[in-house]
């Protein structure tokens, strides 16, 4: 369960889901590798503050639900996760690193998704409105659905 990670100067939970496809999407997940894999994670844990709140495993991909703090980007936590697992995987067990021909063990790419541990975005968005005085919140912006961002 995630929890308010305190610091000096502030108070957060921020908390992501990530899926991270094996490359090639192959099948190298066993038994063996999943529980190399949750005390990787959990001694990732200790070294980082990355907390693994979930982890759960396909044939060929990984979700994880992990909370972190704000000096680490998504990029910076799913780099190493996946730098640290690839590396020890490989170093315990070479029979995933044959079914890779040798190669690396994550795909390149991710999905990542942050999660509320309070809701969706409709009650973060009654939440913030009700935070001022009442009859007072003035919405400056809204993004409607099919709005892009343009540079200028």
């Amino acid at each position: 369960m995630s929890e308010y990670i305190h610091k000096s100067h502030n108070v957060s939970v921020l908390m992501y889901h990530f899926v991270c496809p094996a490359k090639y999407r192959k099948s190298v997940f066993s038994a063996e590798v999943d529980e190399t894999l949750k005390e990787i994670c959990l001694e990732i844990s200790k070294r980082y503050e990355i907390i693994f709140l979930e982890i759960g495993t396909d044939k060929n991909h990984v979700h994880f639900l992990v909370q972190s703090v704000p000096k680490y980007s998504p990029t910076k936590i799913i780099q190493t996760i996946k730098s640290i697992t690839a590396r020890e995987i490989f170093a315990k067990h070479p029979e995933v690193k044959k079914k890779l021909w040798g190669g690396e063990f994550w795909s390149d790419g991710y999905f990542v998704n942050t999660v509320s541990k309070f809701g969706s975005e409709a009650t973060i968005r009654n939440y913030v409105k009700k935070q001022g005085i009442v009859d007072e919140y003035v919405k400056l912006h809204e993004q409607t659905e099919g709005e892009q961002l343009t540079l200028f």
